[in-house]
């Protein structure tokens, strides 16, 4: 049954990217060399998603990072087109403004959309670069067996491969090691479509440089599942990565982690069965990368829960859909009362919390 949406979607995007394409050759000067450039690009642009995607694991890693990074890419800029042009031809056929000759023959119109193509993919490249160091300061109402503050750095979605690759994730370890953290956590999608650019760039050894009191504890996504849990496992099992798959950890015997394995796997455990044996006197922190249903980890008593997976929609108008498929797609949530004791959260990326706490 997935089939058919699957088949929708991948419809809906190619039919699009005709359209955007039309609208682009009709708005280009004539000249038989841009006209011939212009369909080699097109083709490009529409077949490197799903090249990089469908086949990048038997090519070169080399050629699939430079079709994945164009992909992508065009991906975003190819949404805002389309709001551009079907904007354009509203106008157009409901004559609130005579726009047909700036979508006819204009270079002027084409250069200008180009630029605007180059600030945008610049100034979310450049706010990409610079990330923001967010702190919470989260009491929790539970006593460790010693007292004092528990230090967590939390990360998630790193999609380590063909776009992220060694050396910049050296520079993330080494944000995550200034912070001096007791406890690393990492809330799945640490691969992205395929693990083998992650054995080839030795990416375990950089795993490895990640120092911490009680160490590092991940869980799969979904793009593990897209690249293969199984290897996806393995990788990190080989990087020194404390994996929990529908598993708990008892730390120090001073607080339990649960790893909840990814909704990709329509056999996980229910939060039931993962809380059932453990002592609610313990702090009890959770890990689920898809933050649906959030009132489990309120039933459940849990303490804290860290997700990921909605990159509260990438870009606009992504982000109002995310907004509406999650009860809290970005930021901080507070479901229960204020705690008596601290644990504190490095979270290293741009998203801001909410400060004012439902």
């Amino acid at each position: 049954m997935r089939f058919i949406p699957i088949m929708l979607i991948l419809a809906g995007i190619f039919g699009g990217n005709l359209y955007v394409f039309y609208r682009l050759w009709h708005l280009m000067p004539y000249s038989l060399i841009g006209r011939f450039l212009f369909i080699v690009i097109a083709c490009i642009l529409i077949s490197s998603p799903f090249i990089s995607m469908g086949l990048g694991g038997h090519l070169p890693t080399g050629i699939t990072s430079f079709l994945y990074k164009i992909g992508t890419s065009w991906l975003i800029l190819f949404m805002y087109l389309l709001l551009f042009f079907l904007f354009c031809d509203l106008i157009r056929v409901t004559h609130l403004f005579p726009i047909e000759k700036f979508m006819y023959a204009n270079g002027s119109g084409l250069g200008v959309i180009l630029i605007c193509a180059c600030l945008l993919l610049g100034s979310g490249y450049y706010r990409y670069l610079h990330k923001d160091r967010v702190e919470l300061t989260l009491p929790l109402n539970k006593t460790m067996t010693t007292q004092g503050e528990l230090k967590i750095v939390a990360i998630s979605d790193l999609h380590l491969g063909y776009s992220i690759g060694k050396e910049e994730f050296k520079g993330w370890v080494d944000l995550i090691n200034q912070e001096n953290p007791d406890l690393v956590l990492i809330a799945g999608d640490i691969t992205d479509n395929n693990i083998k650019p992650l054995y080839e760039q030795d990416m375990a050894a950089v795993f490895k440089e990640i120092k911490s009191k009680y160490g590092t504890y991940a869980i799969l996504g979904n793009h593990e599942y897209i690249a293969d849990p199984v290897n996806a496992s393995a990788f990190l099992e080989s990087a020194g990565v404390t994996l929990l798959r529908d598993s708990v950890a008892c730390v120090d015997h001073r607080f339990y982690i649960i790893g909840r394995d990814d909704r990709s796997n329509s056999q996980r455990k229910t939060m039931e069965a993962l809380t059932a044996s453990l002592d609610p006197s313990l702090p009890i922190l959770l890990l689920d990368h898809q933050p649906y249903h959030l009132e489990e980890a309120e039933k459940y008593k849990i303490d804290f829960q860290f997700s990921g997976h909605t990159h509260n929609g990438q870009v606009w108008p992504i982000n109002w859909v995310t907004q509406a498929l999650f009860e809290k797609a970005h930021g901080y949530l507070k479901r229960r009362q204020p705690f008596l004791h601290k644990l504190r959260l490095r979270h290293l990326g741009r998203e801001i919390p909410d400060r004012n706490p439902v």
